[in-house]
């Protein structure tokens, strides 16, 4: 089964629990995520649906889907975020800042094209996501 990491929205009203390890942790930078959390990217961590499961406030989570691809979740108490269900990839990304446990280890940048703010940190920065999640899987430099 292996570890949890549990985390809350910013009032608290909402806990969540993500069990095991990540599929995969990075940075986005799609206009959506810097929209939706009003900063120049955003931290994800990627989880198989099984291993995320809310434990308090369950009645509290609202969503909003622009589209079909990210059904994005936050507390209806205080607006804090906390995930976002990618139906079609299988995922769910738990914001990193939600589970702040949990050590946060980023092996690339998605959706680089867009990016308002360049980092030069070594990591791989694809053009918009890998080829196994449908995307280009084209890499961008830094």
């Amino acid at each position: 089964m292996g570890q949890s990491y549990n985390g809350t929205c910013f009032c608290g009203a909402v806990e969540v629990q993500a069990t095991g390890a990540p599929e995969a942790m990075g940075y986005c930078h799609c206009n959506s995520c810097r929209s939706w959390s009003a900063g120049p990217v955003n931290a994800f961590t990627l989880w198989k649906p099984e291993a995320v499961e809310v434990l308090k406030g369950k009645q509290n989570l609202a969503s909003y889907a622009k589209t079909p691809d990210s059904e994005r979740q936050f507390c209806n108490i205080c607006g804090g975020h906390i995930m976002t269900n990618h139906p079609e990839m299988g995922l769910i990304d738990v914001y990193a800042a939600t589970i702040p446990d949990l050590k946060f280890d980023p092996a690339l940048h998605v959706h680089y094209a867009e990016t308002v703010l360049r980092i030069k940190d070594g990591l791989p920065k694809m053009k918009d996501v890998p080829a196994e999640l449908g995307g280009s899987g084209e890499n961008m430099p830094e």
